[in-house]
């Protein structure tokens, strides 16, 4: 979804990115290794920079190396990572270095470097009060199934529901603004 929003629709992207590529453990995270876009690969953290490299050929039920995920796999050699003084904190339980890189990688970077940014902080406050006004309308309004046919009927019951929330609304406002009218109080 995000390539689609950056690649085609050039739509900023002011969503945020599930990254499950940093480590808790003490081992290195992706983002300890360099990655070299010319060349097709991620270079080690040891100061000798081995290649992680993601080779072209396909595996068993894979189109050209992409796994089911979409994502490719970039291997180090064992030979690499067996003589390399860092091979505890880089792979511990395994013989060589694999790190995993979406297919869709650029355009989940270009909305990582969105979400530092003032604006993305502003559009998560405004898109918090939409998302409550659809909770809303699912929740109390009971809209969580359409109950007409047609995409005329679905515009029909979402129109009906959202104009219901905004008298509720507009009920709430004018109830705070009226003045406070007492039995026996002076008008």
């Amino acid at each position: 979804m995000l390539a689609w929003l950056v690649d085609e629709k050039a739509i900023e992207p002011h969503v945020p990115v599930w990254d499950k590529t940093e480590c808790k453990d003490g081992t290195f995270s992706v983002s300890d290794f360099l990655w070299n876009e010319d060349s097709d690969e991620y270079r080690c953290p040891a100061g000798k920079g081995k290649a992680l490299r993601h080779h072209r050929r396909p595996f068993k039920k894979q189109r050209s190396g992409i796994t089911k995920a979409n994502t490719l796999i970039y291997r180090a050699s064992q030979l690499d990572c067996n003589a390399c003084e860092l091979k505890p904190r880089c792979c511990p339980n395994s013989p060589h270095r694999k790190i995993a890189r979406s297919v869709h990688e650029a355009a989940r970077e270009v909305a990582r470097r969105i979400a530092k940014t003032p604006h993305y902080r502003q559009s998560c406050c405004h898109r918090k009060k939409v998302e409550m006004l659809f909770a809303h309308l699912k929740r109390m309004l009971r809209l969580d199934r359409l109950r007409l046919r047609g995409l005329t009927g679905a515009n029909d019951e979402f129109v009906l529901a959202a104009t219901v929330q905004n008298l509720r609304r507009l009920a709430k406002l004018s109830a705070q603004a009226l003045p406070d009218h007492r039995i026996g109080a002076p008008a």
